[in-house]
């Protein structure tokens, strides 16, 4: 094989290592998006029907989440919550959809101590999905529920199901500790509700119209 055979072949070869290494490096960095935004990702990628473009979406995501100054919570901030949860979710008994607008307020609030700005609802969830990824699409199908609510047109049951997704991104936002405590109160409050029903659902019925 004369010389230049040889200089093409190495060229060749080179070229296709670096077309390999182009796709893996692609694809470990896609992974690692998806890995961060977890179901935020597929949302994107599904609603843009382009796997680039919602992927330079979520960089950008990232680069405003690190301008972001934001801190934990404090020990005693965390218990102050948990039980400013456990007041909100008594009060689902007898004004579900009162409760309902306080757990938003309430997570707005954890939200705020922990330095993200309180902007837009879509501006809130897209700066949470970079740490909370897992737990953004229950605070997006929570708040539709409350936009039903403020038409009068959410049904205690969908209520029920809104405070349940408020708490995971509430215990996503306040830390581990406080899901037992969270947890614990979401359990009991759901067995006195479900004893009680029927009465909240008249209630409801009757305050709607």
């Amino acid at each position: 094989m004369s010389t230049g055979a040889i200089i093409a072949l190495v060229i060749v070869v080179l070229a296709v290592l670096a077309v390999v290494g182009w796709f893996v490096s692609q694809r470990m960095h896609s992974r690692k998006l998806r890995d961060r935004f977890g179901p935020e990702y597929d949302r994107r990628v599904s609603e843009t029907g382009d796997r680039r473009k919602a992927e330079r979406e979520l960089i950008e995501r990232e680069k405003r989440h690190a301008r972001l100054q934001l801190r934990p919570l404090p020990d005693g901030a965390r218990e102050r919550y948990a039980e400013q949860w456990g007041l909100v979710q008594e009060e689902f008994v007898d004004r579900p959809g009162d409760a309902v607008v306080g757990a938003e307020a309430l997570v707005q609030t954890v939200m705020r101590e922990r330095g993200y700005p309180i902007e837009e609802f879509e501006q809130q969830a897209e700066d949470l999905s970079v740490e909370h990824g897992t737990a953004v699409p229950h605070y997006r199908a929570a708040h539709e529920i409350r936009i039903k609510h403020e038409r009068a047109e959410a049904t205690t049951e969908e209520l029920r199901t809104a405070m349940v997704e408020y708490r995971k991104i509430f215990v996503s936002l306040v830390g581990v500790d406080s899901e037992q405590q969270a947890s614990h109160t979401a359990d009991t409050e759901a067995d006195r509700g479900e004893s009680t029903s029927g009465n909240e659902d008249r209630r409801y019925d009757d305050a709607a119209r």
